[in-house]
């Protein structure tokens, strides 16, 4: 953990649940033997990395990743649609 994180004042977050997910939280809580806090902190933490990996990281089979060098080393040639939106983009007379 950076010096930064450890010295940075903690925020507070509050949230309403029902009894019955406080009582299950607390109980997979007193399981791995931390406090209520420590596990609910530490899971969203965990749900939140999953969450930005799955948004920002593109995994690729062996054949799409093959396929997706393949394009960038031998590139299809522009189509007339792409030449005519180069040509409108740099402001060229059509």
């Amino acid at each position: 953990m950076s010096t930064a994180r450890t010295n940075a004042k903690p925020e507070r977050l509050e949230a309403r649940i029902p009894a019955e997910l406080k009582a299950l939280l607390a109980r997979a809580a007193s399981i791995q033997g931390r406090s209520l806090t420590d596990f609910v902190v530490a899971s969203a933490s965990d749900a939140a990395r999953h969450v930005i990996r799955e948004a920002e990281v593109l995994e690729l089979t062996a054949r799409d990743q093959a396929a997706f060098a393949a394009a960038l080393l031998n590139p299809p040639d522009a189509n007339e649609a792409l030449q005519a939106a180069i040509r409108r983009y740099r402001g060229d007379p059509a």
